[in-house]
């Protein structure tokens, strides 16, 4: 699975960050991440429900887990978390279905 996300600031692209899910060579299903201006990143799922996974790497700087979970509203959450200068952080990325536009 393949997917990139960006953060528009103004109309303009400021972030952006290409994405995979995918099995790597020991068969574990893995996240790799590669945001801009940083070095690629690889998760391995630990844990995984009808309705969420949870992707972790205890070595990262930031996040070190990365979670998706389906909402009941068909939603999506997305959060990441983890030990930053010593403080249990987390942000959370809620998402939803919107209609794209034809141009």
């Amino acid at each position: 699975m393949l997917g990139i996300g960006r953060t528009v600031r103004n109309g303009e692209t400021i972030d952006h960050e290409f994405l995979q899910i995918r099995r790597n060579a020991d068969g574990k299903i893995v996240y790799v991440a590669l945001p801009s201006g940083q070095t690629e990143a690889t998760f391995v799922l630990t844990s995984s429900t009808e309705s969420s996974f949870t992707f972790e790497n205890p070595e990262h700087d930031f996040p070190q887990r990365i979670i998706y979970r389906a909402l009941a509203d068909g939603g999506m959450l997305a959060r990441i978390e983890g030990m930053q200068d010593g403080v249990l952080r987390g942000v959370d990325f809620p998402m939803r279905r919107i209609a794209c536009e034809a141009r």
